[in-house]
């Protein structure tokens, strides 16, 4: 997943040309990357200058991202700029998009993943760069949260420091270039049972409905919602904000058996929390046999989903006559 991800961004996993050492480094590149490091300490136009050359460096060379690791000053030196109280008037946007950036590469390397997320002003910053700057510094923080959170430990550290509620709002807020970023750092996050509490908390649900209702990035707020829908609340509010009904026009309307798929699963599960709901798919089923249909020719789970809640419907039918 991340690999691909890389790809798309041009940023390069193995470095062909630095064959010095093991890890491709020389005692000059280590030279340069300690003055640059010491330049961000130093006055704005070297700031800017260093912030610049660090992240075309650690888009185009895994060695320089490698750097990182080996001290833990390192990654606070190349933060110093954004930290509180360094310009009065505030972050320099083109210097935070710069330094956000940077620290969105080197997290790409394994070795960094844990350093990076345990320094204690990294989540904090990546948080503030989610709410202020150029929408590509807010779209890379969340592609930075998306890298950090391949470490189970880092998915905690993340869903702790309370950065599902700035991802969420960047995904109700809706702008292209962030969306997929977001969207795969909520994915990723809420793996963990609990960081599905706190994204149901801070109204990803109601936020994804919206979202899957106006036709915008069906696919992967599907997956989330999907994977929401083991939550017992995350449940509860589906069947409040008329996720039954959107769910049932996105199997009709998509030819994706993947999303039919993610979309029969939420069903039956909704199905299997609240009765109530059992009306308004069966009216479905009347109209349009959106039901039957997928439980005939969708994927095997979808089948087996689909076949549960035509079994429950039919129950439910002859219950009523023998009564």
């Amino acid at each position: 997943m991340i690999s691909q991800w890389c790809k798309d961004r041009g940023i390069e996993l193995s470095d062909p040309v630095l064959l010095v050492n093991e890890d491709g480094i020389t005692e000059s590149d280590r030279d340069h990357f300690l003055s640059l490091l010491k330049k961000m300490s130093s006055t704005f136009p070297e700031q800017k200058e260093a912030a610049k050359e660090l992240r075309m460096l650690t888009k185009r060379m895994p060695s320089f991202r490698a750097l990182f690791s080996e001290s833990t000053h390192a990654i606070p030196q190349l933060l110093s700029p954004l930290s509180e109280g360094k310009f009065e008037d505030g972050i320099h946007p083109e210097l935070q998009e710069d330094v956000i950036t940077t620290l969105l590469n080197l997290s790409i390397h394994d070795n960094n993943k844990k350093l990076v997320a345990e320094t204690p002003m990294v989540i904090p910053l990546l948080m503030e760069a989610l709410q202020s700057g150029t929408i590509q510094t807010r779209s890379n923080a969340a592609a930075a949260l998306f890298t950090l959170s391949a470490l189970d430990s880092n998915k905690a550290l993340i869903g702790k420091s309370g950065a599902l509620k700035p991802l969420i709002a960047l995904l109700d807020e809706g702008h292209p270039l962030a969306m997929k970023d977001v969207a795969s750092a909520i994915f990723n996050l809420c793996i963990t049972h609990e960081n599905k509490a706190r994204a149901v908390r801070d109204r990803a649900v109601k936020t994804i409905l919206k979202k899957i209702a106006n036709c915008v990035h069906v696919d992967e707020l599907l997956a989330i919602l999907a994977m929401l829908s083991s939550h017992p609340k995350a449940v509860e509010e589906m069947g409040e904000l008329g996720g039954v009904s959107c769910l049932l026009h996105v199997i009709r309307e998509t030819n994706c058996g993947r999303n039919k798929e993610n979309c029969i699963a939420i069903l039956h599960t909704i199905c299997l929390n609240d009765r109530t709901k059992w009306r308004e798919i069966r009216e479905e089923e009347n109209a349009y046999g959106t039901i039957t249909e997928l439980a005939q020719n969708g994927t095997s789970r979808a089948k087996r989903k689909a076949s549960g809640i035509l079994d429950r419907l039919n129950r439910a039918v002859n219950l009523t006559h023998t009564a």
